[in-house]
């Protein structure tokens, strides 16, 4: 994890425990918070925490 919680797509899916393509899936469909910076997706811990969290109670 780099920038006080920022996560790369490898760090995100090393976290999530899924493959670098389901990250993009998910980016491609909308259903997972993140941000582009300069070209590359960063996406905040405590924001995957909270859809974490949402996804868990909803399911």
């Amino acid at each position: 994890m780099i920038n006080g919680g920022l996560m790369t797509i490898e760090d995100l899916a090393g976290y999530l425990k899924v493959t670098r393509r389901t990250i993009y899936d998910w980016l491609k469909h909308n259903k997972i918070p993140a941000v582009k910076l300069v070209g590359q997706w960063r996406f905040k811990k405590d924001k995957i925490d909270a859809w974490l969290d949402n996804k868990s109670q909803s399911s």
